[in-house]
């Protein structure tokens, strides 16, 4: 268990070093009683991706000390009386003699449990050690990150350096986490910049070391004109992606089990399970969701009021939850689905999977290169042959021009010596045909060597014909990929163009609340208006009700007294008439008061008739309910008294 430990943080030897100030040891220079740190190759064990560690010997205080804070780092119970066994100050004791490593290894390496500490303590406790010495921000307070944004982005470097001692980040890494960070920011990274400053580097070639990279990004030439918040929050943003292994986070809306209402909470999606929080501080966890090979993610149509919805379904339960609008359900369904794959891959980190991928691709291309370089190489060797044997074959011509000038030059001296010499020329003369016949066999196997090498001349321009077919076919397949890359860009410049549509028909609709909220509340004020009035007209009905219960009682007090005016009338028209009743003879005379004549009686009757003509004009123009009122009072005083004989029916009435 204890190797894997300097995989998390490979920094230990710094951290050595700047406590007993000494430089690490090679392997043949390591020698009891000194120390030495990590080097590449592990005679004894693997310790982490191939460091190795020798003993060393620190002063007995610093080394309690560093092993105080290991035991509380690693979460190990203190042993103290190993402790003080191991670091008595004598001449013979383990100090001097074993080192400290035996003791590292035996009571706490040893002792360590995967999972049982807290890997981002330990990085503190190794950042601490070593940024004292090593890390110089600027004294004035200019620097572009602060020390915990110094601390995290040197985390991301020992996740992305590579596995070799001295820690370096190749160009490549560099560039990749300089982009995630201007990412996170929405600003682009100059490339060019960053080229010129490895060109003007020769060393950054190779890579940069952890100082390098945080001096670097302290100068300011690559975050220029960026705040130091805005830098802090995209540095913990890529922290949180790349060393916490955060796939997503964001608000949703989830739906309860239990009484199935709508709550808002911060989600964390990491590849083995997805967390919930009250507020994205992350303070109350609210639950989480454990994520497997047979998990699911589905989208949901709109229902509930709640719109973008999509769940997440596992083996014992299936959970609802809306994002904010179409894009982020995308983006949440996406990763979410990448976290599952990820278990069903059996991989616990996206990013070490994207790292190891990316080295994968940098070992091919350099060994692309190293092939194309070879073959580079070989067709130069061939090249410088060809042109070996072209010389070759020129000094045999020219051979053979000198040995036909020196055979006409015998033959002009044979000529001249024929008759003093002609035995001897004729000896000399054989020789020569014999010398010119082994000449022409000779001159024939050189034209056969001529003509092979000729014909490998012909393969060699053959296979260079094809390579270069095959890097015609490299430059087009980098051309296609340069167009994939453009219609990516195209893509993602659409993607932006809706997302500002998206973001246009927002205001519009917040601006058409507002009217809507305007326009109701006129309306308020206006109903507002109108129940005022219609409570005034209220007040009047029921002052115009009082009025007319006041009139109805007049009247009904005109009415009473003009039933008793005519009942009156009545009585004295009766009368009149029992008065104006002719006396006939033999009668006795009625002295009458007042005095009767005939002609008085028309005029009382015509009086009458006007009076009760009167009076049913004025039941007419009165509440109707009162006419049967009126009529049961006139016919009760009719039903009392008996109807008056008319006058001239009384005149004509014949005496008995």
């Amino acid at each position: 268990m204890w190797k894997k430990i300097l995989n998390f943080s490979p920094f230990l030897n710094d951290s050595l070093r700047f406590l007993f100030g000494n430089i690490p040891l090679s392997q043949s220079q390591a020698t009891p009683g000194c120390w030495a740190g990590m080097v590449p190759g592990w005679v004894g064990g693997t310790v982490g991706q191939g460091w190795r560690l020798f003993t060393f010997s620190p002063p007995p205080v610093l080394g309690q000390v560093l092993s105080h804070n290991l035991y509380t780092v690693l979460c190990i119970p203190h042993d103290p009386v190993a402790l003080e066994e191991h670091f008595r100050d004598d001449d013979d004791g383990p100090v001097s003699s074993q080192g400290y490593m035996p003791y590292l290894n035996k009571y706490i390496l040893d002792k360590v449990e995967e999972g049982a500490f807290v890997k981002e303590n330990f990085d503190e406790l190794c950042w601490t050690l070593t940024a004292k010495k090593n890390y110089k921000p600027d004294r004035n307070g200019n620097s572009v990150v602060s020390h915990q944004d110094a601390f995290k982005l040197w985390c991301l470097f020992n996740f992305l350096s590579e596995d070799k001692y001295p820690l370096v980040m190749v160009p490549d890494e560099v560039e990749y986490l300089l982009k995630k960070i201007c990412t996170a920011m929405n600003v682009e990274l100059n490339s060019c910049e960053l080229d010129d400053y490895f060109s003007q580097e020769p060393q950054g070639q190779g890579g940069v070391t952890v100082w390098q990279f945080l001096d670097m990004v302290n100068s300011g030439r690559f975050l220029r004109g960026i705040e130091q918040e805005a830098v802090s929050m995209a540095v913990e943003e890529v922290y949180q992606e790349v060393i916490e292994d955060v796939l997503k986070q964001g608000y949703l809306w989830k739906k309860g089990q239990l009484r199935r209402n709508w709550s808002e909470r911060w989600f964390t999606l990491k590849p083995s399970v997805l967390s919930y929080y009250m507020s994205e501080e992350r303070k109350e966890k609210k639950g989480s969701i454990t994520l497997d090979k047979h998990c699911c993610v589905e989208v949901l149509p709109d229902r509930d009021g709640k719109r973008c919805m999509f769940c997440v379904k596992t083996s014992s339960r299936t959970y609802e939850m809306s994002a904010s609008d179409t894009r982020q359900r995308q983006e949440w369904t996406l990763a979410i689905q990448t976290a599952i794959r990820l278990q069903a891959e059996g991989k616990k980190s996206l990013h070490k999977d994207l790292k190891q991928k990316r080295r994968e691709q940098r070992e091919q291309r350099e060994q692309r290169k190293a092939a194309k370089e070879e073959e580079t190489q070989r067709l130069k060797q061939l090249q410088e042959e060809k042109e070996r044997k072209l010389q070759e074959l020129e000094l045999l011509k020219e051979a053979q021009r000198q040995a036909e000038i020196l055979l006409q030059e015998e033959e002009q001296r044979r000529r001249q010596q024929h008759e003093e010499m002609q035995r001897t020329l004729e000896v000399q003369l054989r020789e020569a045909e014999q010398a010119r016949a082994s000449m022409q066999a000779e001159m024939v196997l050189k034209e056969a060597e001529a003509e092979r090498q000729r014909k490998r001349i012909q393969e060699l321009e053959e296979m260079q014909e094809r390579l270069q077919e095959a890097l015609q076919q490299e430059v087009k397949a980098r051309q296609d990929e340069e167009s994939v890359r453009y219609a990516q860009a195209r893509l993602l410049a659409e993607e932006e163009e809706k997302l500002k549509q998206l973001m246009k028909l927002k205001e519009e609709q917040e601006e058409y609340i507002i009217k809507t909220q305007r326009e109701k509340q006129v309306l308020k004020q206006e109903m507002e208006t109108k129940n005022k009035c219609l409570e005034e007209a209220q007040k009047q009905l029921e002052e115009v009700r009082v009025n007319r219960q006041r009139v109805d009682q007049d009247v009904m007090a005109a009415q009473r007294k003009l039933r008793q005016a005519s009942t009156n009338v009545k009585h004295w028209n009766v009368q009149m008439n029992r008065l104006m009743h002719p006396i006939g003879p033999g009668e006795k005379r009625t002295n009458v008061s007042g005095g009767g004549f005939p002609g008085y009686q028309p005029l009382l009757s015509r009086r009458d008739s006007s009076l009760k003509l009167k009076q049913k004009v004025e039941d007419k123009s009165s509440d109707p309910t009162r006419d049967n009122s009126k009529e049961n009072v006139s016919n009760g005083g009719n039903s009392g008294m008996p109807p008056s004989p008319d006058v001239d029916t009384m005149a004509t009435e014949p005496t008995n």
